[in-house]
């Protein structure tokens, strides 16, 4: 069997186009908020998606030590937030740049998102330096956000949905 260059795999992972979340946690592990596009749907009975989180992220103590995460979808007018919570700017100044609110979890829930799925983690498998958390979902919120935000190839892109 031929192995894989992780670079191979990275560029053909950029024409994989995906959703962008911010996955937000708070509780006695700390407040902490990442961007990630690695977010998917496992069942709707119970409800219950994914989230992959890399261990090395400053989020992963916060998040592995509350147990609980909201995984807010992002509209297209929110590029610039996912920008900073996808980089090295410190905890409080990201969450200093939008409004927030929560849901049963009490992890924060950002205004004006496409959707927020606030979840309590229920497993977690460790595949080479991720983490792929099962979250269950326990709350929604949905706007009437129409313009949602993706990743394909290396950038942001806005899509529109019929509703």
């Amino acid at each position: 069997m031929t192995e894989i260059a992780p670079e191979d795999y990275r560029d053909a992972m950029a024409r994989f186009g995906a959703a962008v979340s911010i996955v937000t946690t708070d509780g006695p592990a700390g407040r902490a908020g990442f961007t990630a596009s690695a977010v998917c749907s496992v069942t709707d009975d119970p409800p219950t998606l994914l989230v992959c989180m890399n261990r090395a992220s400053s989020a992963y103590a916060s998040v592995a030590g509350n147990k609980l995460v909201c995984v807010n979808v992002l509209s297209a007018r929110q590029e610039s937030l996912s920008r900073l919570f996808g980089g090295k700017v410190p905890v409080a100044e990201r969450f200093a740049a939008a409004v927030w609110s929560t849901l049963e979890t009490g992890a924060p829930v950002l205004a004006d998102c496409a959707v927020a799925f606030d979840c309590q983690i229920t497993d977690v498998a460790t595949v080479g330096t991720h983490d792929v958390l099962f979250c269950r979902v326990v709350a929604l919120q949905k706007s009437g956000e129409t313009e949602h935000l993706i990743y394909l190839g290396r950038a942001y892109h806005s899509v529109r949905t019929g509703s």
